[in-house]
């Protein structure tokens, strides 16, 4: 491998480690979660709103690679596997937190069509979410979706008022610009 090239999370576990816990060694799966941790956490850092929320993250693609390892089809193919099964339970936690900030009574829904609507644009707002650049998602899901104040967003995540507000900024006008957000735009008011 050349000095540029890109090493992945499988070049530096080791690929013979990997066949081994893929054929059942307990001893191979067990050094394997130990060697991807710190790769796995780093990931769901980036991805998740809060510590708390990678932990968990990080704790949920620990146990599917430990349950799951054998149907792993391709050894180099680990990182992605992970990184996906990261993002996915980061993306969920978000999801997750938008519908607690929301009633759940059965005036808020008028019909089922309503429901699955609501559901339906809380995925694509989650989804644009997870999209934005890290300190943007960061700050947006901590300030609007968890409806944290200003200071107390930007103390979590070690970094000045201004520059959270910049952040914050940032990644609502991201959101807005979205194409797939499109749909809560008003229209021209038709006459």
């Amino acid at each position: 491998m050349s000095a540029g090239a890109k090493t992945t999370v499988a070049d530096r576990i080791d690929l013979d480690l990997i066949a081994r816990a893929q054929a059942g060694e307990a001893g191979a799966v067990a050094e394997l979660v130990y060697r991807a941790q710190p790769h796995v956490r780093r990931f769901a850092g980036q991805w998740c709103v809060s510590a708390q929320d990678a932990e968990d993250a990080a704790q949920e693609a620990l146990l599917t690679l430990y349950r799951r390892i054998g149907t792993l089809r391709a050894a180099a193919a680990l990182g992605s596997w992970l990184f996906r099964i990261v993002r996915h339970e980061c993306l969920r936690r978000a999801r997750t937190a938008l519908r607690l900030g929301e009633p759940e009574d059965a005036a808020t829904v008028s019909s089922a069509e309503d429901e699955a609507l609501r559901r339906l644009d809380s995925v694509r707002v989650a989804a644009a979410i997870g999209r934005l650049p890290d300190n943007q998602r960061r700050v947006v899901l901590l300030r609007d979706v968890l409806g944290r104040p200003g200071p107390e967003v930007a103390a979590t995540l070690g970094i000045g008022v201004a520059t959270m507000k910049s952040h914050l900024h940032r990644g609502r006008s991201a959101l807005r610009a979205d194409p797939d957000l499109a749909f809560a735009r008003p229209g021209p008011a038709s006459a």
